[in-house]
């Protein structure tokens, strides 16, 4: 869910140093990829479309940012599972996406600066699917960030995601901050109660939260907007 930019946030200090560092990073050589992890209505996303945007207005094309949600297991693919009820229950887990074929698209991405054009999932909210293939990183394109809870996952397959990146910004934003803005996502999405949408929270996207908010350490820098 996008977040309304207010002055607040474009004018955040931290929002500053991330435009200065991608600036920093456009006129290096070679390629970088930047991994922005934070928990469920942390603000990802709205925060990887404020930094796209910024540059797109500049006319600067050497940045895009992708999502790991392209990523998720299909519905056919969760329903094939043996553990299928919980896997839809759980859908939003660690174990509920394709974390190898993560990996190895952000492998090629790595690789092919200068080389190939590389394709990239999408998801689409509607179906409630991924789409394949239905985005392209040019060659010749030097900043991807790549926004995703699992990126510092040391589990269910994600253990070699954490190496493919440059650096990792951790978008830190107080758990109540988050709980609610996802409480509000869920009464918009589907028309739930707040009752409603704090037991869908507390079953899944609470339990990602806590689970994701383990891995603030990790990060090269902590991003608090």
């Amino acid at each position: 869910m996008a977040l309304d930019i207010n002055d607040s946030y474009v004018n955040s200090a931290d929002v500053q140093i991330a435009l200065d560092k991608i600036q920093a990073y456009v006129s290096k050589k070679g390629r970088t990829l930047i991994g922005l992890t934070g928990g469920p209505g942390s603000g990802k996303s709205t925060l990887a479309d404020y930094l796209l945007n910024h540059f797109t207005k500049q006319q600067n094309t050497q940045i895009i940012c992708l999502s790991m949600d392209g990523f998720h297991l299909s519905k056919a693919q969760l329903k094939a599972l043996p553990n299928s009820e919980k896997a839809f229950a759980r859908r939003g887990a660690p174990w509920t996406f394709d974390s190898a074929s993560f990996i190895e698209r952000v492998e090629k991405i790595k690789q092919g600066y200068q080389k190939d054009d590389i394709l990239w999932p999408s998801f689409d909210h509607a179906l409630g699917d991924p789409i394949e293939d239905d985005l392209s990183i040019r060659k010749e394109t030097k900043v991807i960030i790549v926004e995703g809870l699992y990126l510092l996952h040391q589990q269910d397959g994600w253990q070699n995601a954490q190496n493919l990146f440059d650096e990792h910004w951790f978008l830190d934003i107080p758990m109540n901050v988050s709980i609610q803005r996802l409480a509000q996502r869920h009464m918009k999405a589907w028309d739930f109660s707040h009752e409603q949408a704090m037991d869908r929270i507390h079953q899944s996207d609470g339990l990602n939260a806590e689970l994701v908010a383990t891995y603030k350490d990790q990060a090269d820098w902590l991003l608090r907007v």
